[in-house]
C-alpha cells in the first residue's frame, strides 16, 4: 500500500511576503526532479480564481502552482475559497462550488464542519501524490484568529508537517517579525518550525551575517534561504495587495503601447492580465481616472464580483462620459464577463445573485444585449474560434479560456465573434461593426500567447512601432522555470529535501 505523501509548508509572519511564489517554485523544483508533487492551500480569500478542468473553482494561486507542478489542478487543491462581497460577508466556494454568501460570524459557525472537508482534501491529495507543499495564510501568529484557524498550524498539525516560515525583509523588521511569530506561538506549534526563509533581499548578504547569526541564536532554528529580490518572477498576485503596488495612472509619454484596467471596487480576475505588463514595450495601469480611459491604446473593462454595483460606480465621476468619447473616437476597448455584462441595455438580478434581490438597472447601452443574473455559477473552461475576426488578428488556432460568472446574456443584436467548445452556448461575444468594440464572457485570453501576440502586435502597428515575435513573448512554463531555477541557488535544498524525506 502506498505511503501517504510526504509533507512541507510555507507559512509567513504576514501576508504578502511571498509565500505562494515559493510553493509555486518548490512545486516546479520538485516536479523537474521526477517527484509527482501538488499544491495545497486550506482556505484562500480572494477575488481572482480560475477554473479546473472538471469545472471546479478554486484560487488562481493553486491553479498557478498545480500548473507548475505539471498537476492536474482540482478543488482539493483548495477545498475553500472566499470571494469578498463587502465589509463582512464573503461568497463561499466549498470544494470548487459556491454554498451561497455568509457574514463572517455566521461563517466561524461553520468551521468544524469546514475542518473535516479540509482534512478529506488533504488526505486525498496524499494518496495520489508524492509531495504536498502546503501553503499557510498571513501570520500563524495572529492570536485573535488562533482559535478558528483553518489554515496554518491546524493544518500543519493535521498532517504532521514541519514548517518553514518566510519573511520579507524588503519591508523591513524581518527579525523581529521572526523572532515574534516564535514567541506568540505555542510550544508545540513552536517545535514544527524547522527554520526560515529571508525572502526579498537586495544588497551585499555579507552584510546579513550577524543578524542571521543572531536569530539563528534566539530562536534555535536555521536559516534555510536568502532569496534575492526577483522583480519579474511571472507570476500574477492572488490578492489585492500586490494591485495596490501596480500602476495606477499612465505615464505620460510613454513610446510602446498602453494598456489601461478600469479598476471597479469589486474588480474579480485582474489576474489574467499579469502576462501583458511582462511583454516588451508595454505599459499597463489599474486606472479611475476618466482621462487614462481615453488616452490609453486599448482600454479593458475587466469582470466583475458585483457587477451592478461596479457599474453604478462606473456611471460617477465622469467615467461613462469618458467612454463614450473613447467610443465615438474609435479607440480599441476589449470588455470581459462583467465588463461585457455592462455594456448592454439593462442588467436584471430578480433573484439577488449579485446584488440586492429584485434589482434592475440600465447598462452603458453600446450593445442592446440583456443580462439576467440567476443563482447558479457556471464555471467552466473552455475553447474558442472565431466565427469572425472582427479585430483582423489572424489567429487560426483555437484559443483555451474559462468561464466564471452568474449572469447570462440574451438578446444580442449583433452576429457572435467566437464558436465555443464545452460551453454553456456554442457561440458567445460581440463586436461593434463601426467602432473597435469588443465583448466575450471568456476569461483567460491573454494567457493564450498567441492571442497576446497578435493584439499587442495590432496595437503597436497603429503606432508604427516594430512588431514583436514569437520568441520575445514569454509563456508561464519558463516562468516556472526561471523561479525553481532561483529559489535552488538561494536555499538549501538538500536540508529541504531532508525535512520532506524524514516525514516518509
Amino acid at each position: 500500500m502506498k505511503r501517504p505523501a510526504a509533507v512541507l509548508m510555507i507559512q509567513g509572519t504576514s501576508s504578502n511576503v511571498g509565500k505562494s511564489m515559493m510553493v509555486t517554485g518548490l512545486c516546479r523544483w520538485f516536479s523537474n526532479k521526477g517527484y509527482k508533487v501538488a499544491p495545497f492551500k486550506a482556505q484562500n480569500m480572494a477575488l481572482n480564481s480560475s477554473v479546473t478542468p472538471s469545472g471546479e473553482e478554486i484560487g488562481c494561486a493553486q491553479f498557478f502552482q498545480a500548473e507548475a507542478a505539471r498537476a492536474v489542478p482540482s478543488s482539493a487543491m483548495n477545498p475553500i475559497l472566499l470571494k469578498p462581497e463587502g465589509e463582512s460577508i464573503s461568497q463561499v466556494v466549498l470544494r470548487g462550488q459556491s454554498i451561497g454568501t455568509y457574514s463572517f460570524r455566521t461563517y466561524h459557525g461553520m468551521k468544524p464542519e469546514l475542518r473535516i472537508k479540509i482534512v478529506e482534501a488533504l488526505d486525498e491529495l496524499r494518496k495520489s501524490y508524492d509531495i504536498v507543499i502546503i501553503e499557510g495564510a498571513g501570520s500563524p501568529a495572529e492570536i485573535n484568529l488562533k482559535a478558528n484557524d483553518l489554515v496554518n498550524m491546524f493544518v500543519a498539525k493535521a498532517c504532521d508537517a514541519p514548517v518553514l516560515l518566510v519573511g520579507d525583509i524588503d519591508r523591513g523588521g524581518v527579525f523581529a517579525a521572526f523572532v515574534g511569530t516564535m514567541e506568540l506561538l505555542e510550544p508545540d506549534e513552536r517545535e514544527r518550525v524547522a527554520g526560515f526563509i529571508i525572502n526579498k533581499f537586495r544588497g551585499d548578504p555579507k552584510l546579513l551575517s550577524s543578524g542571521l547569526e543572531m536569530l539563528e541564536a534566539k530562536t534555535a532554528r536555521r536559516v534555510f534561504g536568502l532569496v534575492p529580490y526577483l522583480k519579474d518572477h511571472g507570476l500574477p498576485d492572488e490578492d489585492s495587495l500586490g494591485l495596490e503596488r501596480r500602476p495606477q495612472r499612465l505615464r505620460s509619454g510613454f513610446e510602446g503601447v498602453t494598456i489601461a484596467i478600469l479598476r471597479y471596487p469589486r474588480m474579480s480576475n485582474y489576474d489574467e492580465f499579469h502576462s501583458l505588463e511582462r511583454e516588451a514595450g508595454t505599459e499597463l495601469a489599474y486606472i479611475e481616472d476618466p482621462a487614462d480611459i481615453e488616452a490609453a491604446d486599448l482600454l479593458i473593462l475587466p469582470g466583475s464580483k458585483q457587477t451592478i454595483s461596479d457599474l453604478a460606480w462606473l456611471f460617477s465621476g465622469g467615467r461613462e462620459e469618458a467612454l463614450r468619447r473613447r467610443l465615438a473616437a474609435g479607440k480599441p476597448i476589449m470588455a470581459i464577463c462583467g465588463g461585457y455584462q455592462m455594456l448592454g441595455a439593462k442588467l436584471f438580478d430578480l433573484e439577488g445573485a449579485e446584488s440586492p434581490a429584485g434589482s434592475t438597472v440600465s447598462g452603458l447601452g453600446f450593445l442592446d444585449h440583456e443580462t439576467h443574473f440567476f443563482g447558479k455559477k457556471i464555471t467552466r473552461q473552455v475553447q474558442v474560434t472565431w466565427l469572425h475576426d472582427p479585430w483582423q488578428l489572424g489567429i487560426q488556432v483555437p484559443l483555451t479560456g474559462y468561464e466564471i460568472h452568474v449572469g447570462r446574456i440574451s438578446g444580442a443584436a449583433l452576429p457572435p465573434i467566437f464558436e465555443v467548445l464545452g460551453g454553456e452556448t456554442t457561440s458567445e461575444g460581440q463586436a461593434m461593426s463601426t467602432a473597435p468594440l469588443l465583448g466575450t464572457m471568456v476569461h483567460g485570453l491573454f494567457e493564450n500567447t498567441v492571442f497576446r501576440l497578435a493584439l499587442l502586435n495590432k496595437l503597436r502597428g497603429l503606432k508604427n512601432l516594430p512588431l514583436l515575435t514569437a520568441t520575445e513573448v514569454m509563456g508561464r512554463g519558463e516562468s516556472y522555470d526561471k523561479l525553481a531555477a532561483h529559489i535552488e541557488a538561494n536555499c538549501d535544498m538538500q536540508a529541504i529535501l531532508n525535512l520532506l524525506h524524514r516525514k516518509v
